[in-house]
């Protein structure tokens, strides 16, 4: 086929539950990638996401979703809520009797070293053996069916190669080969299942504490909102507000949708949705975006968009599918078990042929207990619990760090990413900047003390933002106010009030032009605040200009610093934001920032990612408004300031608690000791299986040794990953 129409593409987006490694990401890519009709298949392990782009015309959404079932995942809809209460459940309950039944054979084997060899704990073994593995581990053998089905080798394999070999030593000790000791082999089957529960029930409980962050996000649009029909105001459910009805919004109130203004004049606070730092004056024929605060005025706003047209919609439409598209990095352990299952499955085989085919050559009689022995040892041997616990260990060591300094690393990908970051960008407002409106300075043109007295007094009745923050510099002034004897606040322009016989106006420049105010004398302070990017609102009194009041969002303390030690570290800062580009370049130059973006979408951010990502630069986003999540989302490491909102955070992979940014430099600095330390615990696991698995192949290695070496390869591991720390602390 070809054409346009033959080549119809549609997209099939859904959560997956159940993926916990690199290779079940693989498993569900080379499954449906397939199925005739799929173009493209992304899944992200992160995420527990997929999104299908497929031909309609070849194949049914049905079809996909059959086969993510046949492989043994859960699937649903990904803005759909969601808890994973009752899967975890399940699993605390397979760990519990995993648990309970691994207890009874550790009693078991107590007593059979310390001398008690009754002839039924080897059968009671056996029974513990079976129940832990076709019980409480059922499920894990499906996987490992399903990935080798899929000619996957990974960890559900490996595993059950290690179980399944304690199980059939076991069985042949108890019946034919007396020599097999099979309570040790049973004891091992038992042990290595209940250890991978431990393992999945982690990281299942890790995940349920996550919270959504597409709920989150819609939870920024009210439910209800007020609409005016036949000149009465009526409540109704968002969801039945149709194109063209006319919505009612007063002060303090938010946005429940997106339209245009058609009564009443308002200053809106768009700042976590478009990153504004200043709040925009909107009047009849202005936009407004659903999810912003109506600061000052009462509105009615035709309704121009609804459902997924929205940009509360939109943006989380964006997140959804960046989460689904974001590609999953190789974890450095998964990159390891790409080869050492093989390898431990090959060692297992040769050692087999060696005791068997090749010593009957040599000898002329074959040793088939010898070559069962080995390839059952090397089997049980070749389980790599240190080998798994290294990068978890590492992660925990650093986790626990990074929460010392109020960071939180929400995944082991953020360890393996942050260290091969080269180009940071961050989001300006409130993350660079403060993300609020500070008072620079007030020029006055008169009498100092008495018109900052005035314009206080002017203000003492007003609630906007800038009306606060000129109270909160004069504060710090000492300056004393007084009541206004009359006072009216004009939304999105300024305020006007009467103060002892005094006419006081206080707002925008084009306001008190209005009002027949000369500017004259405030035209060049104007021009020079404005051209720093810095906002400006004059003051008159008795009719004349009398004051220039600037004010901008200053940048935060720590701000040029961390800038500046990025470069040292050989990452390169980008800042964008949403922003004027005057506002925008202002900051720039005072942070020492040569690359940025002014007056871009969500979108825009996103493509300025991908288009970096393209060249092969890996690129983190540090952010901390709704407009940033996409971005947090689609960046290598998405880096979210605590203090911001609840998508922003939900969307990221490493959270700073405060609103420092230097904190970003801690993040850096830690994921960075945490790898090596993951690489450390890879070496020394790898020195315990590298002499314990030849060692089985020999078939002199009895199972009890086994068990001993797996103790010591994890102890030794947690040594290096915390004790070893905190002695070098001391010595600092």
């Amino acid at each position: 086929m070809s054409g346009t129409e033959d080549r119809q593409i549609r997209k099939y987006h859904r959560k997956i539950s159940g993926l916990s490694c690199s290779f079940c990401v693989e498993t569900v890519k080379k499954a449906v990638s397939r199925i005739n009709g799929v173009e493209e298949v992304h899944v992200s392990l992160s995420h527990e996401e997929i999104l299908v782009l497929f031909n309609p015309k070849i194949l049914r959404e049905e079809s996909i979703e059959s086969t993510l079932r046949k492989l043994g995942y859960k699937v649903r809809e990904p803005a759909k809520r969601f808890s994973r209460e009752k899967e975890l459940k399940r699993i605390k309950n397979n760990l519990l009797a995993s648990g309970a039944l691994a207890l009874i054979a550790s009693t078991l084997m107590i007593l059979m070293w310390i001398g008690i060899r009754h002839p039924l704990i080897p059968w009671i073994m056996l029974g513990t053996a079976l129940t832990t593995m076709f019980g409480a581990g059922l499920h894990i053998k499906k996987m490992a069916w399903h990935s080798l089905r899929s000619r996957i080798l990974n960890q559900h394999v490996l595993l059950e190669m290690g179980a399944f070999s304690g199980l059939i030593g076991g069985i042949l000790g108890l019946t034919t080969l007396t020599n097999f000791p099979a309570a040790d082999f049973l004891a091992i089957s038992t042990y290595l299942t209940g250890y991978h529960i431990l393992g999945e029930w982690s990281s299942l409980y890790v995940k349920n504490k996550a919270s959504q962050a597409v709920d989150r996000l819609l939870s920024l649009q009210p439910r209800d909102a007020t609409i005016i029909i036949d000149d009465k105001e009526v409540i109704k459910p968002i969801e039945e507000i149709n194109i063209g009805d006319t919505v009612r919004v007063r002060p303090g109130e938010r946005i429940p949708i997106d339209g245009v203004i058609t009564r009443g004049e308002t200053t809106v606070d768009e700042s976590i949705l478009t990153g504004e730092s200043l709040p925009n004056v909107k009047k009849v024929g202005d936009e407004v975006i659903g999810g912003s605060i109506n600061l000052t005025g009462s509105i009615d706003i035709k309704v121009t968009k609804v459902g997924e047209d929205t940009f509360i919609q939109r943006v989380a439409k964006m997140v959804e599918e960046a989460r689904a598209l974001k590609p999953s990095i190789l974890l450095i352990i998964d990159k390891v078990l790409k080869y050492y299952v093989p390898t431990i499955l090959t060692i297992g085989i040769a050692s087999f042929i060696y005791w068997s085919l090749i010593t009957l050559l040599i000898t002329g009689a074959p040793n088939i207990s010898r070559a069962l022995y080995a390839a059952l040892s090397v089997y049980v041997m070749g389980y790599p619990c240190a080998l798994g616990m290294s990068m978890p260990l590492a992660i925990m060591r650093g986790g626990g760090e990074a929460a010392e300094k109020g960071i939180l690393m929400r995944s082991g990908e953020a360890f393996q990413t942050l260290p091969s970051i080269k180009k940071i960008i961050f989001d300006k407002t409130g993350t660079l900047t403060k993300g609020e409106i500070h008072v620079i300075d007030i020029l006055c043109y008169r009498d100092r003390m008495e018109t900052l007295k005035l314009i206080g007094s002017a203000e003492l009745l007003s609630d906007h933002p800038l009306a606060r923050a000129i109270k909160k510099h004069l504060d710090e002034e000492g300056i004393t106010y007084t009541l206004p004897n009359k006072f009216k606040e004009h939304p999105g322009k300024g305020v006007e009030a009467i103060i002892k016989d005094r006419k006081i106006y206080v707002g925008r420049p084009s306001y008190l032009e209005e009002m027949n105010i000369n500017l004259d004398k405030l035209r060049r302070d104007m021009a020079e605040a404005e051209e720093r990017g810095w906002g400006v609102a004059a003051a008159a009194v008795d009719g004349e200009a009398a004051a220039l009041i600037i004010y901008a969002d200053p940048v935060k303390e720590g701000a040029k610093e961390t800038i500046m030690r990025l470069r040292e570290m050989g990452i390169e800062p980008i800042m964008i934001t949403g922003d004027r580009e005057k506002a925008a370049a202002y900051v720039a130059s005072q942070l020492g920032i040569k690359e940025y973006y002014a007056e871009v979408y969500p979108e825009d951010k996103m493509k300025i990612i991908k288009n970096i990502q393209s060249k092969g630069i890996r690129v983190a986003m540090v952010g901390d408004g709704v407009n940033d999540a996409p971005s947090l989302m689609e960046a290598d490491a998405g880096i979210a300031i605590g203090t911001g909102t609840d998508i922003a955070i939900e969307s990221a992979d490493i959270i700073i608690m405060s609103g420092d940014p230097r904190k970003v430099l801690d993040a850096i600095e830690i994921a960075r000791r945490s790898y090596r330390k993951t690489k450390e615990n890879l070496l020394l696991a790898f020195l315990f299986n590298g002499i314990g698995v030849p060692a089985a192949a020999t078939g002199l290695l009895h199972p009890s040794i086994a068990m001993v070496a797996m103790a010591l390869s994890i102890t030794t591991i947690l040594l290096n990953s915390f004790i070893i720390k905190k002695i070098w602390r001391r010595r600092e």
